[in-house]
């Protein structure tokens, strides 16, 4: 979700240094991970952290209540986490969560990006939060070094950035010149990550921003390409990607003992929309939940949870849920196309990097 969080200097150094004083010694010696990025994982961060509320019917479908997650149920690292007969990862700042941690941390949050730098929760504030998350479990034998070694450290981020740039009205050809930097974070964070005795890391591109109905319905000039997408919305997005792919492939050959597995969401998210019906999706670029009805049904004054919002009957045939974020059902079928490792370079299973 693309907005801006502000928040005192006070808070930001209590967030830093959250304990983990609930935790106890670990029993547990299956998968680790540790995710970084914005609301495509968050897991309740945002709630936790800062107080927000979600309301229903965000949850609806699995979880039948709110959680913390921007869909109807199961987000695409859940499905990844279920995979592998692991506990869902419970966000880093939710103390009340009833988790001991042992199975790794979520650090993402709603609205992140790479850019501002030192701001909550920016790609880089997460990983100061790993720092110490680290030296707490650490101290407390949570998770041992070899236990932070062998886990999985996964980056979903960069939608944000690019949403942003857009809402400055910048032309594709100024956004292109400004994508480098935000490589280039995260390219920092997976180095420090790996300075930290990590040594896999799963990195997910962005998706096609141009499909999303919150952009389809709030953009003046349309340049719509055979789906009804935003062209140049999507071009941008391409043009991310391909800068995170080199990023990837660069670190690939300077980090000669890693693991670093580049994950192609946008071709699975886009041939969901350009093959729609072969999924059982009748409105590919229209919310289940929202304002204002088709053929987008976002209203930016009145989005899913508000009163005065309409939710759909059948989520199965959404691939939207809100205007920004998946379906349940849309986020079933991304997940079990990453699994296939059809879209991953290289092709390494995800369960590759976490058999105990």
């Amino acid at each position: 979700m693309a907005f801006s969080l502000s928040i005192s200097a006070l808070l930001l150094l209590f967030l830093l240094s959250f304990s983990v004083t609930s935790l106890q010694q670990p029993t547990y010696g299956g998968p680790v991970i540790f995710n970084f990025g914005d609301s495509n994982s968050d897991t309740g961060g945002l709630i936790a952290g800062l107080g927000y509320t979600i309301n229903p019917p965000y949850g609806r479908t699995y979880f039948h209540r709110s959680t913390g997650r921007m869909s109807d149920g199961r987000l695409i690292i859940d499905f990844l986490c279920q995979s592998l007969n692991t506990s869902l990862l419970a966000p880093y700042l939710d103390s009340l969560s009833g988790s001991k941690f042992t199975n790794g941390a979520n650090f993402a949050i709603v609205g992140s990006s790479t850019f501002p730098k030192r701001i909550p929760f920016s790609l880089s504030i997460q990983v100061m939060q790993f720092l110490h998350f680290k030296a707490a479990a650490g101290a407390k034998d949570l998770i041992d070094d070899e236990g932070f070694r062998r886990a999985l450290y996964m980056i979903d981020i960069g939608q944000n950035d690019l949403a942003q740039l857009f809402s400055k009205n910048l032309s594709l050809t100024q956004i292109t010149k400004k994508i480098p930097p935000i490589t280039t974070e995260i390219k920092k964070a997976v180095m420090t990550l790996y300075d930290q005795g990590g040594r896999n890391f799963w990195i997910h591109n962005t998706g096609p921003l141009g499909c999303l109905p919150q952009k389809l319905s709030s953009v003046q000039q349309r340049d719509m390409d055979a789906y009804g997408c935003l062209s140049t919305y999507n071009a941008a997005a391409r043009l991310f990607n391909v800068g995170l792919r080199h990023t990837c492939d660069e670190m690939r050959f300077e980090l000669k003992d890693a693991k670093v597995v580049y994950v192609d969401v946008y071709a699975i998210k886009y041939d969901l929309i350009a093959n729609s019906t072969k999924y059982g999706f009748t409105s590919p670029q229209m919310a289940c939940c929202g304002n204002g009805g088709p053929p987008y049904n976002y209203n930016m004054r009145l989005t899913c949870g508000y009163l005065g919002s309409q939710v759909c009957e059948d989520t199965f045939q959404f691939i939207s849920w809100d205007g920004i974020h998946y379906t349940e059902a849309a986020n079933t079928i991304v997940a079990s196309k990453i699994l296939s490792t059809d879209y991953s370079i290289p092709p390494i299973p995800f369960n590759f990097f976490v058999r105990s």
